[in-house]
């Protein structure tokens, strides 16, 4: 059937193809002189990348030259680590001496503005801690010290000597006049106790960890090796020379003499409360009178100094 309609086209293939653009919208270059051609773009450093790359190159160039100053050194280092004498470098340690100036109790302990910072020590009469009261006597000759021992009704007695171990207290003072209290209550406990803020405060158990505790209000201070031999003599003393076995105190006696063979006290050149427990600890174990040579000369260094021969009293 022929088509009702005949439309006739109106464009040729032709002019179509010549005459359709080839982007939606054309525009002139208007940044540029008719018939010159397009200079090639630029583009702009942005001076913090400058300063950012000039900084990198720097931390570079340092990181080389500590890189070379390592291996300097590592090629000048003939022994393994495991081989270096650790009491070469205690002697170059610098040590406070008790005789310094004392330590500030308010920055160490805390400031209460109008009330007296107090150490409240509770240890069994059975087995006084000694190295806690020669600690005592030896803050007693830095700060001014508010003592007092009491008893606690779980203990039926005390002796005499240990109810005055702290001396006679005859001249009092008003309490805001002393720098810090210590307050030692003889108690039915299992280990000394200690505490130095009651309401806030967990308690410090055993008598290593208390005088560790007592000993850093001199303020002395000590390398990182230093506070590990420091920490691992208290240790030593008190789980294996006074609790141990008689084999476990024989290798610790050993130990000690030759400690003492190359230094006066157990870690470098100063007493530290690695002597005082050591020393405490021979005391009550009855193992004095056996010890090696070096051992006996650095008891004696200790028991002339007057902290250690007033407790020496307590055990008569």
């Amino acid at each position: 059937m022929p088509a009702m309609y005949k439309v006739r086209p109106l464009h040729s293939a032709g002019v179509l193809a010549e005459h359709l653009p080839t982007c939606m919208y054309p525009l002139p270059n208007l940044h540029r002189a008719p018939g010159t051609a397009a200079p090639p773009p630029q583009e702009e450093v942005d001076p913090s990348l400058q300063a950012l790359e000039s900084r990198q190159e720097e931390i570079l160039k340092r990181l080389y030259e500590l890189k070379s100053a390592v291996d300097g050194l590592s090629k000048m280092i003939q022994t393994p680590d495991a081989d270096f004498d650790v009491t070469n470098i205690i002697q170059t340690d610098e040590f406070s001496p008790l005789t310094a100036n004392g330590a500030d109790l308010d920055l160490m302990l805390g400031k209460d503005y109008g009330a007296l910072k107090d150490v409240v020590i509770n240890a069994n009469p059975s087995l006084p801690p000694l190295s806690l009261l020669v600690i005592h006597s030896l803050l007693c000759e830095r700060y001014k010290i508010l003592s007092a021992v009491h008893t606690h009704s779980s203990v039926k007695s005390v002796p005499e000597n240990l109810l005055k171990c702290f001396g006679e207290q005859t001249k009092k003072q008003a309490r805001h006049e002393y720098q810090l209290g210590f307050t030692l209550i003889w108690k039915d406990v299992p280990k000394p106790q200690m505490k130095f803020s009651i309401q806030t405060m967990c308690p410090i158990e055993g008598e290593g960890n208390i005088a560790r505790f007592l000993f850093s209000l001199f303020g002395q201070k000590h390398s990182a090796v230093t506070s590990t031999l420091i920490d691992s003599w208290v240790d030593t003393a008190i789980f294996q020379l006074k609790e141990g076995s008689s084999k476990e105190r024989g290798a610790v006696l050993r130990s000690m003499n030759a400690a003492l063979g190359k230094s006066s006290w157990l870690v470098g050149s100063e007493l530290t409360v690695a002597d005082v427990v050591a020393w405490c600890a021979l005391q009550q174990t009855g193992t004095a009178n056996t010890a090696p040579a070096n051992v006996q000369k650095w008891m004696k260094s200790c028991e002339n100094l007057a902290p250690f021969s007033s407790v020496m009293k307590l055990l008569k």
